[in-house]
């Protein structure tokens, strides 16, 4: 079916275009700025004279290339084109049009034939498989090619630039700019630079980012002046200047997530920002530099050994320091049992042993400076451990209450309650949805992880922590960004050493600094884990 009439007004109510509606032969249309097809049913009368296209063949390209050579160069002085760019180009006229060559694999196929007068074309010839327009004066590879939207502004667009670099055309409008490109990509993408100068209106611009979103990393877009909607426009104005300003400005699109490095100047010489908050004890400070949002942080030590008491002190010391809430879940013990532990270290009494000698003042004071902050939010799971359940309250932590750190002690729990019995698989699930979580919410995550038991001396004697004996296939140490090991003999017969937790840092993604930190002593009176400073790791 060929157009008889082209450059109409769109008729979609949705379709600002004044010239971008072709119409066939049987009444139906097709708008190359929407894309909108009308069947024949819909039929539009035709307002304009017109000549119908004949059947496209072999004939037709012989009897275009027979006569298009005797045709002369057109002078186009309205337009301010010079003979020179046009005869570059080899375009070509005859009484009542201008005729633009058109080549497949360098031959002459088909010609795209506008009226003097107007914008209204037809093509002649074998236009299917034709190439860009222009494409067959420039050889491959090359520093810089600029593509535009029409004929006119290839030509255009060539002289501002001193006819120093090929420009080519599009064949279709902006509708098909993205096809037209696809079917050229080998030959455009082996420049280093393209620089898109498409039209400046929506449909223009639009296919603008189609089209550089295919050459991510050489695409250059240029960015056009109020009033000059086109290369046409700069030339006719004697803007040339302007135009050759801005097109050494045009900017490099990049694919997405890749950053030139040579842009992150500004980024890197600001201040690096501080943890949220610190660690209560400074010789682990100095190896992890803090506790920061958007990391997941795993504490692992052998059965019985703190980890829950380093929890609490961690937790206390953050309700201390930031005005953040906590999501806490604790799924080893009872609500009650986080509540008063918590609220011990507020007291510095155990209050959560039955025989602490405590008034009622005291454990009122404990309560409003822990519980009753309305800062804490607490899982109170009645068994309740299945996987997907922890990950919708991590994430409800987050979003529905805005804690910015949350506790889970521990994970291996959660593992152990599956009914598939595979617990490399389950620790793989369960751990890569944690990390999932933390990436998307940007909260700090602590955990708690079991180890597996050492060949030789078990980590209730003291045996050291390792990133090796993490349960599971590997998960854990892989995608937590910090790893603290806990380590303490818990069957020594001196009190002092029984009572004292060596801290390890297992992995360090954000120094790199590891090894061991510090030692806690825990003193059965206050309840409380503080850090030893009379003795030297």
């Amino acid at each position: 079916m060929a157009f008889v009439k082209t450059h109409q007004p769109c008729t979609s109510p949705t379709c600002d275009s004044s010239d971008g509606l072709s119409i066939n032969e049987d009444g139906s249309t097709y708008c190359f700025v929407c894309n909108t097809h009308t069947k024949a049913t819909k039929m539009i009368e035709a307002t304009m004279p017109y000549t119908p296209l004949k059947e496209i063949n072999q004939e037709a390209v012989n009897a275009l290339r027979a006569s298009f050579h005797s045709l002369p160069t057109p002078t186009i002085g309205s337009r301010r084109i010079s003979k020179a760019t046009v005869e570059r180009y080899g375009v070509v006229a005859d009484t009542t049009h201008i005729l633009f060559p058109y080549y497949k694999e360098e031959k002459l196929f088909a010609a795209k034939k506008r009226t003097i007068a107007g914008k209204d074309f037809q093509t002649v010839g074998e236009w299917k498989g034709t190439g860009l327009f222009g494409q067959q004066l420039f050889t491959k590879g090359g520093k810089y090619l600029t593509i535009v939207e029409g004929e006119y502004d290839a030509l255009a667009v060539y002289q501002m630039l001193g006819s120093k670099w090929p420009v080519v055309s599009i064949r279709n409008g902006a509708g098909s700019a993205a096809k037209d490109c696809k079917e050229q990509y080998e030959w455009m993408s082996s420049f280093e630079n393209i620089v898109i100068c498409f039209d400046s209106d929506e449909a223009g611009q639009q296919a603008a980012k189609q089209v550089a979103s295919m050459f991510a990393g050489k695409a250059k877009t240029f960015k056009p002046i109020d009033g000059y909607k086109d290369g046409c426009d700069f030339l006719l104005a004697g803007k040339e200047k302007e135009f050759i300003d801005r097109w050494w400005a045009a900017e490099r699109v990049m694919p997405d997530g890749i950053v030139p490095a040579s842009t992150l100047w500004e980024s890197v010489s600001k201040p690096l920002d501080k943890a949220e908050v610190s660690y209560p004890y400074d010789g682990l400070n100095k190896l992890t530099y803090g506790i920061r949002k958007g990391e997941l942080v795993t504490v692992t030590a052998g059965s019985g050994l703190g980890k829950s008491q380093f929890l609490r002190e961690v937790i206390w010391h953050i309700l201390n320091k930031t005005t953040d809430n906590v999501g806490l879940m604790f799924l080893e013990e009872s609500v009650r049992k986080t509540g008063l532990s918590l609220m011990s270290l507020a007291a510095n009494k155990p209050l959560h042993l039955p025989d602490c000698d405590a008034t009622e003042q005291e454990k009122r004071d404990a309560f409003d400076a822990t519980l009753g902050t309305d800062r804490l939010y607490m899982f109170d799971h009645f068994g309740s451990t299945n996987i997907e359940n922890i990950i919708k309250r991590v994430e409800e932590f987050s979003v529905a209450f805005g804690c910015g750190y949350v506790f889970l002690d521990h994970v291996s729990i959660v593992v152990s309650s599956q009914e598939n019995g595979d617990e490399r698989k389950a620790l793989d699930m369960v751990m890569t949805e944690l990390r999932t979580l933390v990436q998307k919410t940007g909260i700090s995550l602590i955990i708690v992880s079991h180890l597996k038991r050492p060949s030789d001396k078990g980590h209730e004697e003291g045996a050291a922590t390792s990133l090796a004996q993490l349960r599971g296939s590997g998960s854990i140490a892989q995608l937590s960004d910090m790893v603290i090991g806990l380590e303490r003999n818990g069957q020594a017969e001196d009190e002092t050493e029984r009572n004292t937790t060596k801290v390890r840092v297992l992995k360090n993604r954000f120094s790199g600094i590891t090894g061991p930190a510090c030692k806690l002593l825990y003193n059965k009176y206050t309840g409380r884990m503080t850090e030893r400073d009379e003795e030297t790791i």
